[in-house]
């Protein structure tokens, strides 16, 4: 027995070990090519990995995607793991037309890899000007640092008329949910599998990871908090935008004008479609009908 603690009753503090030095490597080609394919889920992600030389298995992928917060756009089971508790949203936008800065803003996280581990991003975006209103990071993904994005978006440009979110428990928690419902902001939530309803976030995160992160290779998070402050100022105020008539972001936002966004209605369409192909259908044995009558007659 030492200092009156006996061996049985002594034990050495748990380190939690973080990513080991190959894993770090595959974290960073999972994310490089998840940016240039998002539909790519863990089957298609093992195959890309092992072209590269990697010997890894599905279940293994999976781990690692959960770790980043990816999964697959293409539809299919289980694309979106909202809280089983909480409330999950309809999707508001399918048709819509957006023509003014704060009718409709958005949100999303995404993966940043660092030299020596990684961290997520939140963000923000007014659909109409595409301008970055408010963004954050952490190295957890709780719901804190996306409530309080959205707090800052609210206390600088005021509410919008509908905030879209895909269904990931930091944004169907209460707590972020309640923040909207108390300033009377129509809630949105993406269908699972739908690549196309946050589509203007995901345009965002592959800019800011081409454009910016993955040039510079950022090794710790006050180096990648001074250069996405700087990313995102040149983002709203430099940047020139095809979709906005090479405008900037922050002067479609204060104008109001040459902004804009829709998404289409695919099911609507399909669906009127689907009832002309019906129509047509019954014309053409309407008509075969009265062919046949005819012919008996004249037979």
């Amino acid at each position: 027995m030492l200092a009156s603690l006996t061996r049985s009753t002594f034990y050495a503090s748990h380190l939690i070990a973080g990513p080991d030095e190959q894993e770090l490597v595959l974290l960073v080609e999972i994310d490089a090519e998840y940016t240039r394919h998002p539909f790519y889920g863990s089957r298609k992600m093992v195959v890309h990995l092992r072209g590269l030389g990697h010997l890894v298995n599905r279940k293994r992928v999976q781990r690692l995607m959960r770790l980043l917060g990816l999964a697959g756009m293409a539809p299919g089971p289980n694309t979106s793991h909202p809280h089983p508790q909480h409330k999950v949203y309809p999707y508001l936008l399918r048709g819509v037309t957006v023509t003014r800065p704060n009718q409709v803003w958005s949100t999303d996280i995404t993966y940043i890899r660092l030299a020596r581990g990684f961290a997520y991003l939140v963000a923000v975006i007014d659909w109409y000007s595409r301008k970055v209103l408010a963004w954050r990071l952490s190295n957890t993904l709780d719901a804190g640092f996306c409530v309080d994005c959205l707090e800052q978006s609210l206390s600088m440009y005021g509410t919008p008329e509908i905030f879209n979110t895909d269904q990931g428990c930091q944004f169907t928690s209460e707590v972020f949910t309640d923040r909207l419902k108390s300033h009377d902001i129509a809630i949105s939530m993406d269908g699972r599998g739908r690549a196309l309803d946050n589509i203007f976030v995901e345009r965002l995160w592959r800019s800011v990871k081409h454009e910016d992160v993955y040039l510079k290779g950022y090794v710790n998070m006050p180096e990648l908090q001074l250069g996405l402050t700087e990313y995102f100022e040149f983002y709203n105020t430099e940047r020139t935008h095809q979709s906005l008539n090479y405008n900037t972001p922050d002067r479609v936002y204060q104008t109001a004008s040459g902004g804009g966004a829709s998404i289409a209605d695919k099911f609507k369409e399909q669906k009127t479609f689907l009832a002309g192909e019906a129509k047509s259908k019954a014309e053409t044995t309407i008509l075969n009908s009265m062919d046949y009558c005819l012919d008996q007659r004249v037979h």
